[in-house]
Parts: structure tokens; C-alpha cells; sequence
């Protein structure tokens, strides 16, 4: 039983070492994740741009809501990755 337990405890690692190797990478990948919702954000908007226009064509009446919402989901994703950005001081 006593060597079981100091096997355990030669094996044992810092935790806090392991912590920290985890925010660093996770700080490595956060500048890309964000690019990612900056491109995400621009094909939605695109999409949206496409959608409002052959509304608008159509002469349908709720294209100001279509276009309201397209962009606001566009402006969204951009103020998102901008405040978790800002909010991690990254």
C-alpha cells in the first residue's frame, strides 16, 4: 500500500502549471476565433444584402424589417468579438 501511494504522488503534477498552459493557448486561439465571427459577420452580411435587394425588387412591404434585422445580426457579431476582445484584455 505504501508504494501505491508514493507512486501516486511521484506521478502527481502542478496543477496550476496545467492551468496555466491551458490560458495560454486558449489566448493563442482567441485572436483567430475572432477573425472567424469578423468573417462569419461579413457573409451574413452579404447573404442579408442579397436578401433585401430582391425583397426591395419584389416590392414586397416588409423589407425594412428584413433589412433591420440582417444588419443588426451583422452589427451583432462584430460588437461581440469586439467587447470579448476588450473584456479580456486581449
Amino acid at each position: 500500500m505504501l508504494l501505491l501511494v508514493i507512486a501516486i504522488r511521484v506521478r502527481a503534477q502542478d496543477g496550476n502549471a496545467g492551468i496555466q498552459e491551458a490560458a495560454n493557448k486558449v489566448k493563442g486561439y482567441f485572436d483567430t476565433g475572432c477573425d472567424l465571427m469578423y468573417a462569419i459577420g461579413a457573409v451574413v452580411g452579404i447573404i442579408g444584402a442579397v436578401k433585401v435587394f430582391n425583397k426591395w425588387n419584389a416590392g414586397e412591404p416588409d423589407t425594412n424589417k428584413v433589412a433591420a434585422a440582417w444588419f443588426g445580426s451583422c452589427i451583432f457579431l462584430v460588437v461581440v468579438a469586439t467587447v470579448l476582445k476588450s473584456f479580456f484584455g486581449i
